[in-house]
């Protein structure tokens, strides 16, 4: 089975979310800073489960930019630099399926590290 592919995305900047509509008018919306600590780049996920780096601080992080990457593929551009990980479709439509999981999961993994999804610093950012 093929996962579907959206008809639609569109970053809400205000609330930092993206949103991906689907044929059948499915929305679902997923905030920047999930996106973020479930990237499937090689420096959050490593090379293995044993070197995957937890993401801290990431409560704010927005997006500057979001290119295709093929047909395949969504590039984010988050404004914290980070823009290595290609999201797939079947990635992205896993992270919707499995949001609520994730999401705790992550929440758990901070707690136990006795980190935070709050910055350590005061944003700033260039107008």
């Amino acid at each position: 089975m093929s996962v579907p592919i959206p008809t639609r995305v569109h970053y809400h900047k205000h609330d930092r979310e993206l949103e991906l509509t689907y044929g059948e008018g499915e929305s679902y919306r997923l905030s920047v800073e999930y996106l973020r600590v479930f990237s499937p780049s090689a420096e959050v996920r490593g090379h293995g489960p044993d070197t995957a780096t937890l993401q801290v601080g990431k409560k704010f992080v927005g997006l500057q930019d979001i290119t295709q990457a093929g047909r395949y593929a969504l590039k984010l551009h988050f404004d914290d630099g980070h823009d290595s990980g290609l999201f797939s479709w079947d990635y992205l439509y896993a992270l919707i399926r499995d949001q609520k999981a994730n999401w705790e999961d992550y929440l758990r993994r901070l707690d136990a590290a006795g980190a935070s999804r709050e910055p350590l610093s005061i944003e700033i950012k260039q107008l």
